[in-house]
């Protein structure tokens, strides 16, 4: 009987490393390895750690994808920090930094084209990175901070905050010149956790009370109005998610007291489930970029601030897998 590696190239594909993004079903043989492999699919979601941030940072903002991310002011070890890093899906660059110092900002779009806006001491102020450096432009309608956010450098949405005090519902949206006011969420918050694009954004968690504590609270919205969606099943503040209004996971973040959480749960538009994947590390006050397939979990903190990044796989998501003869 002729040898596998004798016939190999008669039907099946020869290749010196595995495709970057293998389909259901696909075979090649990895003439490096001698193996024979194949495209699967993740069964379900998992975190896995990442490379470490260059130094520890909480109450930043992120933008990006989980192999082109960025994370951009928050607290550092002097105190408010106006650092960027990048990540390039394995480790943290200094990049240039933000034009102010500032912390409890919000963020969006990618790393060659991200935004920033609010932040503590009490801003208005918009930001646009090309990649390379920020420059200050149009400022939002109303000065926040501890907001949520979603969409990108061209389409963003802000929502919420303290202005500082009290609690706002304001939501605004951003063209890519300037801010316009637009209908306000139906409960006004802070330490808002928000993902996905300007027509359909998610706001979950937050505190709207006092003493402060965690929410449940979920609302999304469509390009025009806040509607109430599914609550939590574990009231939480300043955490973060990834995703859009109808499919997103939600983690980290806290009620009352330390330790943060570790839990993830997950949205279908309609209702969150808990899932059996957690943090490695229980953060509040962390940032995010990337999918609800494959997003990122970056800094916060513990106790103290955390220079960790987690990376998540979400179900579904392409897998190569090596043939073996068992």
């Amino acid at each position: 009987m002729a040898d596998y590696i004798n016939i190999r190239g008669q039907s099946i594909e020869v290749l010196a490393s595995d495709p970057a993004n293998p389909t259901l079903g696909q075979i090649w043989y990895n003439s490096t390895s001698n193996t024979l492999k194949g495209g699967g699919v993740t069964t379900a979601g998992a975190w896995a750690t990442g490379g470490n941030l260059p130094a520890a940072l909480y109450s930043g903002a992120g933008a990006g994808t989980q192999t082109a991310a960025l994370m951009f002011g928050g607290v550092g070890p002097g105190g408010n920090s106006n650092v960027t890093y990048e990540y390039d899906g394995t480790s943290w660059t200094p990049g240039n930094n933000l034009n102010r110092t500032t912390q409890q900002l919000a963020g969006g779009g990618t790393q060659t084209a991200g935004l920033a806006f609010g932040g503590e001491p009490t801003s208005a102020a918009t930001e646009e990175y090309d990649g390379t450096n920020w420059t200050t432009v149009n400022s939002m309608n109303t000065a926040r901070y501890s907001l949520g956010a979603a969409g990108t450098q061209t389409a963003a949405l802000a929502f919420g905050g303290l202005i500082p005090s009290p609690f706002t519902a304001a939501t605004e949206e951003y063209d890519g010149n300037s801010w316009t006011t637009v209908n306000s969420m139906n409960t006004a918050r802070s330490q808002i956790a928000g993902t996905g694009t300007q027509t359909a954004a998610l706001s979950f968690g937050g505190n709207f009370a006092s003493p402060a504590t965690g929410s449940s609270t979920t609302e999304e919205y469509d390009g025009l109005s806040w509607a109430t969606g599914g609550n939590l099943n574990t009231a939480r503040r300043a955490s973060a998610g990834v995703g859009t209004s109808s499919s997103a996971i939600g983690f980290g973040g806290y009620s009352t007291g330390y330790p943060a959480f570790t839990s993830t749960e997950e949205y279908d538009g309609s209702s969150w489930t808990t899932l059996p994947a957690t943090l490695a590390t229980g953060r509040s006050y962390l940032s995010s970029a990337g999918t609800v397939s494959l997003g990122l979990a970056m800094g916060g903190y513990t106790g103290s601030s955390s220079t960790a990044t987690e990376e998540w796989t979400g179900a579904g998501a392409p897998l190569t897998v090596t043939i073996t003869a068992s």
